[in-house]
C-alpha cells in the first residue's frame, strides 16, 4: 500500500498555480469595481441582482441563500445592511409558514440599474473581451466540470438559475 500524496507535476504545479491566482485576483478586481463606484460589496450585488429576476422581486431567505452561495448568517448580514439602505425589505412569505422571504424595493431596483453598466463593463474587461468566443465556450465547459467535481450541487443551482 502506498501512502505516499500523489505531487504535482512541475507543469501541474504550474496550471494550478495560474488558476489559484485567477480565482483570487479576479474576484477582488470585480469587488473593488463595484465598491468604488456603487458603494456595494460583490454578495451585495449579487443579492440585488437575484432578487431581481425573481418572480415578484422576491426569494425566500433559504433560497436566496442557494442562489448567492452564502450562508444563511452572511446572507442575513447583507440583507440587514440592503434593508437599512431601503433596498431590501423583509417579509413573511405567504406560501410558506414560518418562512421569510427578501424583497427587492424599487429604490433597490434603481440601486442595481445604476450599478449594473459599471459591473458589466468590469466582467467584460477581465473575461469577456479577453477572449475569444471559443475560449469562453471552453472556459465554460471547464468551469462546469470543475463545479461538478467540487461542488456539484452548485452547478445544479447554476444550471437552475440560468433556466429561468
Amino acid at each position: 500500500m502506498d501512502d505516499e500524496p500523489r505531487w504535482l507535476t512541475p507543469e501541474q504545479l504550474d496550471q494550478w498555480v495560474h488558476f489559484v491566482a485567477v480565482l483570487t485576483t479576479v474576484p477582488a478586481v470585480v469587488a473593488d469595481q463595484l465598491k468604488r463606484e456603487a458603494d456595494l460589496n460583490f454578495f451585495e450585488y449579487h443579492v440585488l441582482a437575484r432578487l431581481s429576476g425573481a418572480p415578484g422581486r422576491a426569494l425566500q431567505m433559504a433560497v436566496l441563500a442557494d442562489v448567492t452561495h452564502g450562508s444563511q448568517s452572511r446572507l442575513s448580514h447583507a440583507v440587514r445592511r440592503l434593508e437599512s439602505a431601503g433596498w431590501v425589505t423583509r417579509r413573511s412569505c405567504a406560501t410558506a409558514s414560518r418562512a421569510v422571504e427578501a424583497v427587492l424595493t424599487d429604490a433597490g431596483f434603481e440601486k442595481l440599474r445604476r450599478a449594473a453598466p459599471g459591473h458589466v463593463a468590469e466582467a467584460r474587461r477581465v473575461l469577456v473581451d479577453a477572449l475569444t468566443p471559443e475560449e469562453l465556450a471552453q472556459l465554460r465547459h471547464l468551469s462546469r466540470k470543475v463545479l461538478a467535481a467540487a461542488a456539484p450541487e452548485v452547478l445544479e443551482t447554476v444550471d437552475d438559475l440560468l433556466s429561468r
